[in-house]
């Protein structure tokens, strides 16, 4: 199975006319009220996440206020290195882009982490030299440092590759339910840990007035890229729509299914990706399997529950 990666450049989209708020509105699962939240503190970034614990896939789910706040730490923490991935592609694909030479023999990029550094490279046609990298560190609105010109790929970067595409070649297996609705492109984030890998797929889109929750998945591979676990976070795509008649939107929520029963990080990645572009702050995620709605905030940088 071949999957076209394609991240939704920033220079596809505009920013919004201000226009009188409106009531909350999502394409999704069901359609929910909002409601006030209760505030929490501010989340700490020191937890690291594993999306497969028994927890997270039970259909029944009782945890104290501690539990679930430890829980949403490492799921902000997942959702920023998400973002971190992500937004350093916009901004590299868009410049390789921007560049004639380097347009004339793109043929896809890969991102991944070097000495707490996102390093983006752009991939030659036959995707085995590097044609141009990207380095960012703490401002992801342009690299810390590029370089171009052609040169072979380092060790790591091959192993990586390797990886991403024996796990990519085992979505056609029915099993997986891997599906790419129209209107979207999916983009891969593969993530190494503790001798395993993580690969992400989310949806970009280059639609306007839509932020493209949902239709994401997370996938467990081993070292040599052979798939051990896998989860499905929404049941399909959720367009949160940005305006509604004209006027715009102020706030998006969807619920969740009992399997996936927290905001997830896929969720708070993809909002912080659209949401500035369109001016929104919040959404929220209802989640039936503990009866509560987490809220989060890209101005306070902080998951609510109530």
């Amino acid at each position: 199975m071949k999957i076209k990666q394609m991240p939704a450049p920033n220079g596809r989209f505009g920013v919004m006319a201000a226009v009188p708020p409106r009531t909350i509105l999502c394409g999704n699962e069901r359609l929910y009220p909002a409601g006030s939240v209760v505030g929490m503190k501010k989340l700490s970034f020191l937890v690291v996440v594993s999306l497969f614990s028994s927890v997270l896939l039970a259909q029944t789910i009782e945890m104290s206020e501690n539990e679930l706040k430890t829980k949403l730490d490492s799921v902000l923490i997942e959702a920023h290195l998400l973002y971190k991935y992500e937004k350093a592609a916009w901004i590299s694909t868009d410049l390789a882009n921007g560049n004639k030479t380097l347009k004339k023999d793109y043929g896809g990029f890969f991102a991944y982490e070097e000495q707490k550094e996102i390093r983006v490279i752009i991939l030659g046609k036959k995707s085995q030299n590097c044609i141009a990298e990207y380095s960012f560190e703490n401002d992801f609105s342009k690299p810390k440092s590029e370089k171009t010109g052609s040169r072979e790929l380092s060790d790591k970067e091959k192993t990586l590759l390797e990886v991403r595409e024996k796990i990519v070649e085992n979505l056609s297996d029915k099993e997986y339910e891997v599906t790419i609705p129209d209107g979207y492109s999916p983009n891969l984030i593969l993530l190494p840990f503790d001798e395993k890998y993580k690969l992400y797929i989310i949806m970009g889109t280059s639609q306007k007035d839509v932020i493209p929750f949902g239709n994401d998945y997370l996938f467990i591979a081993d070292k040599d890229g052979k798939i051990e676990n896998w989860q499905k976070f929404h049941s399909r795509i959720i367009p949160g729509y940005t305006k509604m008649n004209g006027n715009k939107v102020r706030e998006l929520t969807h619920s969740h299914l009992r399997t996936t029963p927290l905001i997830t990080a896929t969720d708070i990645c993809t909002f912080m990706l659209y949401a500035p572009l369109y001016g929104i702050d919040a959404f929220s995620v209802y989640s039936p399997a503990i009866g509560k709605y987490m809220k989060y905030s890209l101005k306070d940088n902080e998951i609510t529950v109530k």
